[in-house]
């Protein structure tokens, strides 16, 4: 049996901030919905803890993630791969959708920094949801106030 669930990566330098925020946001708003990933072209050694504790603030646990390295394989498994900031090096494969959110990088901002690239990722969010006809599973929290 072929899954028709949409699988979405995020990709961002690290793999500690942006990307895994917009993965958990969207494991969050999406639950089982959608296949969701993260991976960075230079993944840290572990999460930024000032994007943990902004995801925390929602309600969103995301210290059981990790730092993940880019492969080919991941992109070409993946129907949209959404890129904050590795630009060129992101590998690209024909059939997939490719998309770019620019968003600020948290590594080194304080918490308020942090909250508002969160919320614009939230936004994104929400938008990629209305996209894929998905309603979001828990309308209370995850997004801008």
């Amino acid at each position: 049996m072929t899954s028709t669930k949409p699988s979405v990566l995020f990709v961002c330098v690290h793999n500690a901030g942006r990307s895994q925020m917009a993965q958990g946001l969207l494991t969050h708003l999406a639950g089982e919905s959608i296949e969701v990933r993260s991976a960075g072209t230079a993944p840290a050694d572990t999460l930024n803890p000032v994007a943990v504790a902004a995801m925390a603030e929602l309600g969103i646990d995301i210290t059981d993630q990790t730092p993940r390295i880019l492969t080919p394989d991941t992109v070409e498994t993946s129907t949209i791969v959404i890129t904050m900031g590795c630009g060129d090096t992101c590998p690209y494969f024909p059939g997939v959708s490719y998309r770019d959110w620019k968003l600020d990088d948290p590594a080194g901002q304080g918490i308020d920094q942090v909250r508002a690239i969160r919320d614009h990722i939230a936004t994104h969010i929400r938008d990629l949801l209305t996209e894929l006809g998905i309603a979001p599973h828990d309308r209370s929290q995850a997004g801008p106030r």
